[in-house]
C-alpha cells in the first residue's frame, strides 16, 4: 500500500524555487541569442539601405563634364 505522506510547505517552496531558477536560466540564454540576432538583422538593414540609397543616387544624379579648351 501507498504511504500517506504529507507534502509540507518547505517541499513546495523548494520545488517552486528550483523551477523558477530553471526558467530564469533558460530565459537568460534566449535573451542573449535574441540580442545577437536582433543586432545582426539591424546591421543588415542599415547596410542594405546604404547600398540601395547609393545606387539610387547614382541613377538620379546628373553628370557634368568639364572640358578645357
Amino acid at each position: 500500500m501507498a504511504e500517506n505522506t504529507r507534502i509540507s510547505r518547505e517541499d513546495l517552496e523548494g520545488k517552486f524555487r528550483a523551477l523558477q531558477a530553471d526558467i530564469q536560466g533558460r530565459a537568460a540564454d534566449k535573451k542573449q541569442s535574441a540580442i545577437a540576432i536582433g543586432s545582426a538583422a539591424a546591421s543588415i538593414v542599415v547596410l542594405l539601405a546604404y547600398l540601395f540609397g547609393r545606387r539610387r543616387g547614382r541613377r538620379r544624379a546628373s553628370r557634368v563634364e568639364f572640358r578645357r579648351f
